[in-house]
């Protein structure tokens, strides 16, 4: 029997055209689904946002909801919508990394670890309404935390607390550090018991460990992770709607206000120009978030 021709034997192995081709298809058909559902609920609703923002509710073209945007009033309510995402970011960020770091030095399939693990998933996720009044109940005018600090400590918690900045970075906090500890310990556990036992074995302590060694390949996933705790704070809605009712200090809470105007027919469009303020702050820090992402998966992939 003659050898097959090396074209032959590769055609073998690669499979005949009429199949690859099939392949193909069938992965294009099974990727229809997910193109459908973004198309739909998210590359739609942000086209709608950018023309809706350049029209009037008569549907001409108007720059009136742009220009709002940049007054002064609304530069305030962003900076302050920043200042209160990158406050609440840094905290979780540290706080988180901390607790992170002492989840992976336990056991891998601990009990201790796994329930932790679970718990940070549900109070990462726990917001809104609830939330406020877990907070409203426990720190509130006459929630059981104030009347114990007037009882027993004589001391008052001033009563607007939870309706001002301070008391919406107190409750922010509570879902933005079990954030953190499930997007970071990732990073912690995939540094290599390798990596240390090197370091030990030509004099390196753990100063400098940390400096040369963990410091560097951590140091762009948590700085990615705190760019994704900025973007989760700069877009929550719910809670601080339900502390805060009537004052737009907050993005969300102006874009709602604007919706809500029925003394301004016009505000339609600044609200939409307000969305898509908001779409282009979080699409920059998503796309450094994707960034450092990518660079870390070289040192710390699974």
């Amino acid at each position: 029997m003659t050898a097959p021709s090396d074209a032959s034997a590769h055609a073998t192995h690669q499979g005949s055209p009429a199949r690859v081709s099939r392949g193909r298809r069938s992965a294009w058909i099974g990727s229809v689904p997910f193109f459908l559902y973004t198309g739909i609920f998210l590359l739609l609703p942000t086209l709608l946002v950018v023309i809706g923002a350049f029209r009037d509710r008569k549907g001409n073209f108007s720059l009136a909801g742009i220009q709002l945007v940049f007054s002064q009033q609304t530069l305030q309510i962003f900076w302050t919508t920043a200042l209160l995402s990158f406050t609440t970011a840094a905290i979780g960020a540290v706080v988180g990394a901390l607790a992170s770091y002492a989840l992976a030095t336990s056991p891998e399939g601990s009990v201790l670890r796994r329930v932790y693990t679970a718990l940070c998933s549900v109070l990462a996720q726990f917001g809104g309404v609830m939330l406020a009044f877990a907070f409203i109940a426990l720190i509130g005018r006459n929630g059981t935390f104030t009347r114990l600090m007037r009882d027993v400590f004589e001391t008052q918690v001033p009563g607007g607390f939870l309706s001002s900045l301070p008391g919406l970075v107190l409750v922010y906090c509570y879902f933005q550090i079990p954030l953190m500890v499930i997007v970071f310990l990732p990073a912690l556990d995939g540094l290599r018991p390798q990596w240390r036992e090197a370091n030990e074995s030509f004099g390196g302590g753990t100063w400098t460990y940390w400096t040369k060694i963990a410091g560097p390949l951590l140091a762009p996933s948590f700085f990615g992770s705190f760019l994704l705790l900025f973007a989760n704070a700069f877009s929550a809605y719910a809670t601080a709607a339900a502390l805060i009712s009537q004052q737009n200090i907050i993005v969300p809470m102006a874009i709602e206000g604007a919706l809500r105007n029925e003394n301004n027919p016009g505000m339609d469009s600044y609200a939409q120009a307000l969305a898509l303020g908001m779409i282009v702050v979080v699409a920059i820090v998503m796309i450094a978030y994707a960034l450092l992402q990518k660079r870390t998966s070289r040192w710390l992939g699974s």
